[in-house]
């Protein structure tokens, strides 16, 4: 992933007009561009947006897709819905913990373990998506060979 600078994010802001209602968007921008959003990023949208840095600070943590620590190669997220809890995405979720030896929000070995909310399949739960492809009825072992082709151990 590239490295997001300074005049890197002065573009964006002014790309969206320097407006500060559009801060989602600025922040989406960034997110889509670089995968997260560095502390020094969010003083500097404050200072350019002339916005508090609590208020950029608020947006950030509120959108679990506006990560504050740099992810993974691959992001591997697992649905948390009712649907998928329903389903078995609870257990599948410990497996994958165990199975990845790290926690929701951790990363390791290049990958990034996120819960997500709903990933609009729910009749095929529980649902994982994998660098952005979503995959359903994901049980224990189709989890396990997921994971075997994203480390390329096919």
């Amino acid at each position: 992933m590239a490295r997001i600078d300074t005049e890197t994010t002065s573009q964006i802001v002014k790309n969206h007009n320097g407006k500060p209602e559009l801060l989602v968007q600025i922040l989406q921008t960034i997110v889509t561009r670089f995968g997260w959003v560095p502390p020094e990023t969010t003083r500097q949208l404050a200072e350019e947006l002339n916005l508090s840095r609590a208020d950029v600070h608020g947006v950030v943590e509120y959108y679990h897709d506006f990560r504050t620590k740099e992810p993974g190669k691959h992001i591997v997220k697992i649905c948390q819905a009712e649907a998928c809890q329903a389903m078995g995405s609870r257990q599948l979720t410990d497996h994958a913990q165990k199975t990845l030896a790290m926690s929701m929000h951790d990363t390791e070995n290049n990958i990034t373990l996120e819960p997500v909310y709903c990933l609009g399949n729910c009749a095929c739960s529980p649902a994982v998506m994998i660098d952005g492809k979503t995959y359903g009825r994901v049980d224990e072992s189709r989890f396990n060979a997921l994971l075997n082709d994203l480390r390329g151990d096919k």
